[in-house]
């Protein structure tokens, strides 16, 4: 009998299932969106339960569409939108609150209020004090919600990431664990004891007794209960989008980097089993956790990457599929002038400025929508350009290949104006899906169906590669520019 992997791949719009061959080729996939609500400006929430349903949805129509069953499939990783924060009941199963999404900002004043002890923070998470993380959007439900500090404190609920969550619905609510590279997303995790810290948990005034046991992103957390797939199957593999996304594109080496330009643009290098501070604006994360070792990454994280070609398409209207972007910017040597800071939810890394919001620069009579698009996509490869700027000033290294993945690296001018803006050469593999293949190969890993990392690297193939075209000089002339635009959408929000 053949056997396969099976990936959920948990985003911020859509639950999507992918089943793998141990090629790394799609056998099957199926995908569901899910409502985003908005509940007042800069606030954004999901259902959880919505989020389950599609999942689960999405996982029944993959197999059943490939006309496989629960014996095909050798085991099951997950990955998913970080930081997203939900608390239930442990008894009902049943949310006490919306999922409060990653992109929400509306614990802007607990972030504050823990300026003072940053330096704790980071020492012991690699982390910022900002809204982005869990700790305070569990705080803001503690706080919030009419009863739940007290339901939490008598022991009657859990807290959990969206990979927490699902492997707890899928266990029947027996398994409540989160994986190394979620669970220090919390700002709740000190990642070089591997363990939650009393002392965070205090300065939010989080009972610890709602936290998940924290595992290794490749082990046998449990079984799926049999009425779910029709029959038990080992969830063996978990790991954040984004650090699945760097074990996917197969950088396993101290220095490899990869790109991911999703909604959000996420660029991380693996620093090796020893974490690495950043002085210059960046994370200090846990990549992975793997046969009783940790490698640790630097990460610089974009809010808007591809939820800027969006706007451009669903408010905007400036086209009607996102593909389009490409051809019109091309109808233009240049963006004419124009700079667009896409800071529609606050400025992430380096500048970690919550509170900063969109901007557009240069305009003049002449100029057209193509220049407009041409300067989003422009300002998709400057953020980049930011976040490897700062992480060659704290590792002391150049970079001279980066990898990429998500939708927006098949833009191919986006990826010319990338090697073009950061004088570096672009890779970009056969399969852009590298979030959902990690899940896959850290679940295979941890059953045997790959025996080794050389298994994996073995599996990529280079699709396209990009070099730089242009000139030292004209690079810093553009990023001028480009921090320019920035400072000034900064300057005009402290007004």
């Amino acid at each position: 009998m053949n056997k396969y992997i099976m990936s959920l791949d948990q985003g911020t719009t859509s639950s999507r299932t992918i089943i793998y061959d141990k090629s790394g080729n799609i056998i099957s996939s199926a995908q569901k969106e899910f409502t985003q609500i908005f509940p007042k400006e800069g606030w954004v929430e999901h259902d959880a339960t919505e989020i389950w349903a599609t999942q689960m949805g999405t996982a029944q129509e993959a197999l059943l569409n490939a006309g496989l069953d629960y014996h095909n499939i050798a085991a099951i990783g997950i990955t998913n939108q970080r930081e997203t924060t939900i608390v239930w009941d442990k008894n009902t199963g049943e949310p006490v609150y919306n999922a409060i999404v990653w992109q929400c900002r509306r614990t802007a004043d607990y972030a504050e209020k823990l300026k003072p002890y940053e330096d704790t923070i980071k020492r012991k998470t690699g982390l910022l004090a900002d809204p982005y993380f869990s700790g305070t959007k569990l705080a803001w439900i503690l706080d919030n919600v009419e009863g739940v500090r007290e339901r939490a404190e008598n022991g009657e609920l859990l807290f959990g990431t969206i990979e927490t969550w699902l492997i707890w619905k899928m266990t029947g609510g027996e398994v409540h664990v989160s994986d190394y590279s979620n669970a220090c997303r919390t700002m709740l995790f000190d990642i070089n004891t591997l363990q939650w810290d009393e002392e965070l948990c205090g300065l939010l005034n989080i009972p610890m007794c709602m936290l998940p046991a924290p595992v290794e992103c490749s082990a046998h957390y449990g079984d799926t209960v049999h009425e779910l797939l029709g029959g038990p199957i080992p969830i063996t593999g978990s790991a954040g989008d984004q650090q699945a996304a760097l074990f996917g594109e197969a950088c396993f080496r101290g220095g490899d980097v990869k790109s991911t330009y999703g909604t959000g643009n996420f660029l991380l290098l693996n620093t090796g089993h020893k974490p690495v501070p950043s002085k210059n604006g960046l994370l200090t994360t846990i990549a992975w956790g793997l046969n009783g070792e940790v490698t640790y990454a630097l990460e610089g994280s974009v809010f808007v990457c591809g939820a800027a070609v969006q706007w451009l398409r669903d408010e905007l209207l400036f086209f009607r599929d996102a593909k389009e972007s490409e051809q019109l910017a091309t109808k233009v040597q240049d963006s004419g002038g124009v700079y667009v800071v896409p800071a529609f939810v606050g400025l992430g890394a380096p500048y970690w400025n919550p509170s900063a919001r969109g901007a557009m620069f240069g305009i003049t009579r002449g100029t057209k929508r193509e220049h407009v698009v041409r300067a989003v996509l422009e300002s998709l490869a400057y953020q980049n350009e930011d976040l490897l700027s700062a992480m060659k000033a704290d590792t002391g290294k150049d970079i001279n290949t980066l990898k990429v993945d998500g939708g927006a690296a098949l833009n191919n001018l986006l990826m010319q104006m990338q090697a073009d803006i950061s004088g570096v050469d672009i890779v970009r593999y056969e399969s852009i899906e590298s979030t959902s293949l990690g899940a896959a190969y850290l679940a295979g890993l941890a059953v045997g169906y790959y025996e080794s990392l050389d298994d994996i690297v073995a599996n990529k193939k280079i699709a396209k590669s990009f070099s730089p075209t242009t000139t030292e000089e004209e690079r810093k002339q553009k990023m001028a520019g480009w921090h320019k635009a920035v400072n000034a959408t900064i300057a005009f929000h402290e007004l």
